[in-house]
């Protein structure tokens, strides 16, 4: 997959990293005005929110590079790996649940949430693509 890079991916590219780090820059601020300056309400709900924004932003990106890219393999394989990535967060998320459910593991671990899992499941979907397409080369 690393060989094709239409001019799709080469915007998918740059909104990415963007918003990665735009979201790196925001959980880091947030975390340290929370830690030493925590605002007043308001204040606080409308800035603890803002980390979330670029996530949104990434997940826009995502869908924005299935429009955008020309070619329906390709395109066709980006839906994949997006469907996985879905399945798999949503695994994940269902199974932390019934553990608090069952109080196997405490409620609120301040972990970062399902979009943290949607971003590993695209990784993971990347990989099955891989797996998939050098499978299908050496038949």
């Amino acid at each position: 997959m690393a060989r094709y890079h239409s001019p799709a991916i080469k915007r998918y590219s740059r909104r990415l990293g963007g918003f990665i780090t735009l979201y790196v820059a925001l959980v880091f601020a947030m975390g340290w005005l929370f830690r030493h300056a925590p605002p007043a309400a308001p204040w606080n709900v409308l800035l603890a929110i803002l980390p979330a924004l670029p996530v949104l932003g990434i997940v826009w990106t995502v869908m924005r590079l299935l429009v955008e890219e020309p070619d329906e393999f390709w395109r066709m394989l980006f839906v994949r790996q997006a469907l996985i990535a879905t399945g798999f967060c949503l695994t994940v998320m269902t199974i932390w649940d019934f553990l608090q459910n069952y109080n196997i593991v405490a409620p609120g671990q301040h972990g970062f949430g399902a979009a943290f899992f949607w971003f590993m499941g695209l990784g993971v979907g990347a990989i099955w693509n891989a797996i998939t397409l050098w499978r299908s080369e050496k038949a």
